[in-house]
């Protein structure tokens, strides 16, 4: 299912936010409204890959925080299980302290309305969307089982999406935030190729 360009499907379930508690009635569009949201699916807590993305989302968080950009992780575990990872120590497996809420999917409705549900064992693919201030996700990126996220793109992204909106201008392969972006008329991507030839290598 391919999202980007629509509005993110909205859900309500249990959450663990982030000085532990747990609620039982999340809601996207109420937590999200006029804030670019992150959202990412793991497929199970307590395995291999999905700590190290976890970790990593949390040692990154302040970069996040000063976008203004908001992050929901989510799994079909339970919020029980999900308060238990976060309460056990990372050397023993575990991702301690979180800094942004994880969601509890345990029927799997938000994975099959996002369309990342894989196809055998019922859990979530390694899927990532990223949401407009005006609930429109604007890119998504989803990995088979095995294949961890890079982080550093999803601020790439997140950058992109901002410079769009307050300049107007599209932002061409292997743009970086500080490089230059294209202004979309003729004129703009020959000016662009002309002076910028060499950011494409």
């Amino acid at each position: 299912m391919i999202l980007v360009t629509k509005k993110a499907p909205d859900f309500n379930a249990p959450a663990v936010l982030p000085d532990g508690l747990i609620i039982d009635n999340f809601n996207l569009y109420k937590y999200s409204k006029n804030t670019i949201t992150i959202i990412f699916f793991w497929p199970l807590d307590f395995t291999f890959v999905c700590p190290t993305e976890i970790i990593t989302f949390n040692k990154y968080y302040n970069h996040f925080k000063k976008r203004n950009v908001k992050i929901l992780g989510i799994s079909c575990d339970s919020q029980f299980v999900h308060y238990a990872w976060r309460n056990t120590p990372i050397n023993q497996g575990g991702i301690g302290n979180i800094k942004f809420i994880m969601i509890s999917d345990i029927k799997k409705n938000i994975q099959k309305s996002y369309g990342i549900e894989h196809p055998e064992l019922s859990i979530a693919l390694r899927a990532l969307f990223l949401i407009d201030k005006k609930g429109i996700v604007r890119h998504q990126l989803i990995n088979d089982l095995p294949f961890g996220r890079n982080i550093n793109e999803v601020i790439r992204m997140i950058d992109a999406v901002e410079h769009n909106e307050k300049y107007g201008d599209v932002c061409p392969a292997q743009w970086e935030k500080g490089k230059k972006s294209i202004n979309p008329t003729s004129k703009g991507i020959i000016n662009y190729l002309s002076n910028n030839i060499n950011e494409l290598y």
